[in-house]
């Protein structure tokens, strides 16, 4: 079909695009006003959008789940660094309720560009289809899809089709997934996008990629038959082409920012030489005990030196070139670098890998017990190909190796693979199988960490006539509401604990309320100030997600600024805030101050618990917990491997010396320090629930929901659970 845009206005296209694979029926709609300004962009439009299509009995794979694609009114401005951001939003195949996960890279600002601020796509296709967004030619089709099950087999017939129809490679981006994301319920989406002055074999360019991994999203995305989306466009021009409200603050905001990070980034974490896997050096610390290590056992370990941020800087990423994912980035934190492949369909191939990132880097290296960065690549590079998401792979992976280890699973279940901490091949050969769900082991992990529990479970009971595992396998299975954890390791951090448990809504992820690092500084003094932060930072994370920024100029790039504030909180950066504010205000022409703009987050993150208890119903708090294993030791051996500090804990909650608790039995000073432990994390999801204004079983109140006006936005089977679970009769209006 034939579209017309209009020019962006004060960073809003103002138009939605709807797709119904099933009709073929293709159609832009004017963006209300009132929907817009109330949920501003990106994840809290995302939502909204998917509240309106669905009910408490929609599932993931049914035509009328959406997927859904937004960014934000500061994305895609490269006068701002770290603006291309981008939302996947949709019900998750893997944990049943609303699944969000970000991603970098051209597609959230060339969708913007192209004339909408989002993509809804509902229906499913007959065939593998593509859809194709045409800026130039203001036209929008489906149409099939090349027939590749591997991304990157898929990336170069999509660019080789556009080039021979006349387009540069700098004007293609587009998402795809692959046959990963059909054999399993995490599948990823890949963003890509074309990077022109990378060195490559003596020329310069390449197409690398950015990922919407978490819950399942290219799952989804391929049981609607969509292998890709594409949008051919390319930077507005003139002056002001954004339609920015106050274009010269605009540009005076993203000139300081861009100053803040040219000075501290080279002085601190160094992400513009390490990437985010800079991040392991940090959580190795002998003091924290936070980087996982053989699942979750252990916290830190000597060899993380051999898969830290330095290796990868000195050895194998490639510096040449421009590594921000998007224009106008100058944290460049985008590393990447060559490997040959030592496995698989294409081993001896050279090949880029772009990444890994931390999570990666951790989850497939000292999760895994592998110390090996080219191995990290390896399985990196193969996830991206075959489109699903690392974290899950590795965290999944891990339990199993773990099972192994404990003798919950054998060579006879695991199809003859050793799957040993440090076994490198078979680590590779168990991601080959669950791309191609090959045996039955993989084909139960690629259903997630809960099937797969109760697989072992009843494989162990089979082989051995012992009593049902699985409040054992439990304890190690590191998820919450379904999803597995991201990697970092929270014993000593009960912020981070509660913020898998109840902060993060579509589970274990740490992008609503990454407190690890803040926490293990000492930023949250008092049991009231980590209850306070379970509420700020996640306004100020999720609320970057609505705006279409990337976190990291904020949250790892410390504006020393800030160090004068008085009567604040420090780490939440505030002069580097008022930045955001500042740019937030020129764009949109309003003058809030930075915590009223992010207080706005929570409208969105209200929504989503919301949606969440519409699968829950009144079990909704019972799932916000995580394993015994995020909390402390679950045996006697993880007690003593860090012995002084857990006594030093048990000192504090009985109050005597440390004579008389060296003399206790070890069983007995880990019952008492998991209990008190429990206890704390139960405390602090309370007070959260309180000061969130839900019920005792975190359920949002109809007077919380009415006072940020919210109400006005449910649906009507929204409003009558909300009215039973939380014990509140009103009238409806």
């Amino acid at each position: 079909m034939q579209y017309t845009k209009k020019p962006l206005s004060r960073g809003y296209a103002n138009q939605i695009l709807t797709i119904d694979l099933t009709s073929g029926k293709i159609e832009p709609q004017p963006l209300d006003e009132k929907i817009r300004d109330y949920f501003i962009g990106g994840r809290g439009l995302g939502l909204y959008l998917l509240h309106r299509k669905i009910n408490s009995k929609t599932r993931a794979f049914d035509p009328q789940n959406p997927l859904i694609f937004s960014s934000g009114p500061l994305g895609g401005i490269p006068q701002f660094p770290g603006a291309g951001k981008c939302m996947a939003i949709s019900l998750s195949p893997l944990t049943h309720i609303p699944g969000v996960s970000n991603f970098g890279g051209h597609f959230g600002a060339y969708l913007k560009y192209a004339g909408f601020d989002a993509l809804e796509i509902t229906g499913i296709a007959e065939k593998n289809s593509m859809i194709v967004i045409d800026d130039f030619k203001g036209e929008i089709y489906i149409t099939d899809a090349p027939a590749m099950d591997e991304v990157f087999d898929l990336e170069r017939a999509i660019v080789e089709k556009f080039l021979q129809e006349g387009r540069e490679k700098r004007d293609i981006v587009f998402l795809t997934t692959g046959l990963g994301a059909a054999n399993t319920l995490f599948g990823c989406i890949n963003s890509h996008y074309y990077d022109a002055v990378k060195p490559v074999n003596g020329t310069k360019g390449l197409f690398r990629t950015k990922q919407a991994g978490r819950t399942g999203l290219g799952t989804v995305m391929i049981n609607k038959n969509i292998r890709a989306v594409v949008v051919l466009s390319g930077f507005p021009h003139g002056e002001n082409p954004y339609g920015a409200a106050d274009w010269n603050k605009v540009k005076q905001s993203g000139s300081r920012l861009h100053k803040v990070v040219k000075e501290v980034d080279p002085q601190s974490l160094r992400m513009y030489r390490k990437g985010s896997a800079g991040l392991i050096a940090f959580m190795n610390k002998d003091d924290y005990q936070s980087l996982p290590v053989n699942n979750y056992q252990y916290g830190s370990d000597p060899r993380a030196g051999q898969i830290c941020g330095k290796n990868y800087e000195e050895h194998l990423f490639d510096h040449r070139g421009m590594d921000g994912c998007f224009p106008g980035c100058n944290l460049r934190c985008t590393k990447g670098g060559w490997v040959t492949l030592t496995s698989g369909a294409h081993k001896s191939k050279k090949v880029w890998v772009d990444g890994p990132e931390y999570e990666t880097a951790a989850g497939f290296g000292s999760n895994l017990g592998m110390w090996n960065p080219e191995f990290i690549m390896e399985a990196n590079w193969y996830c991206d190909n075959y489109g699903i998401d690392t974290i899950t792979t590795a965290v999944i992976m891990a339990f199993v190796m773990e099972c192994y280890q404990r003798g919950y699973l054998t060579k006879e279940d695991t199809d003859g693979l050793d799957l040993t901490w440090a076994d490198e091949q078979a680590a590779l050969q168990f991601i080959h199988d669950i791309a191609y769900r090959k045996t039955a082991l993989t084909s139960i992990a690629g259903l997630g960490m809960m099937e797969l529990i109760a697989w072992v479970g009843e494989r162990y009971m089979a082989r051995t006539g012992e009593p049902d595992p699985r409040k054992e396998l439990e304890k190690f299975a590191m998820q919450a509401k379904g999803l597995p954890f991201s990697l970092y390791r929270t014993h000593r951090s009960l912020s981070m604990q509660a913020s898998y448990a109840a902060a993060s809504d579509i589970g274990a992820h740490h992008a609503a309320a990454w407190l690890i690092k803040v926490d293990l500084l000492g930023a949250f003094p008092t049991f009231e100030a980590r209850a306070k932060a379970l509420i700020t930072y996640p306004r100020v994370r999720l609320g970057n997600d609505n705006l279409g920024l990337c976190k990291l100029p904020w949250v790892d790039v410390f504006n020393p600024d800030s160090n004068h504030y008085q009567n604040t909180d420090i780490y939440i950066n505030p002069a580097s805030q008022e930045i955001y504010a500042d740019f937030y205000n020129g764009m949109l022409g309003t003058n809030m101050t930075w915590d009223k703009i992010f207080e706005q987050t929570d409208r969105d993150i209200n929504l989503q618990r919301v949606m969440n208890m519409m699968t829950y119903d009144k079990k909704t708090g019972e799932h916000d917990w995580i394993p015994d294993r995020a909390i402390g030791p679950t045996e006697d051996v993880l007690y003593e491997k860090e012995k002084d500090y857990n006594d030093g804990q048990v000192i504090s909650i009985l109050n005597k010396p440390l004579d008389e608790i060296q003399k206790m039995p070890t069983f007995e000073k880990r019952e008492i320090l998991m209990k008190h432990r429990r206890e704390e994390l139960k405390k602090l999801i309370g007070f959260y629930y309180r000061q969130r204004g839900w019920t005792e079983q975190g359920i949002p109140k109809v007077e919380t929901l009415r006072q940020i006006g919210l109400w006005d936005f449910l649906n009507e089977e929204a409003r009558i659970l909300i009215e039973k679970n939380s014990g509140h009769q009103t009238a409806r209006n």
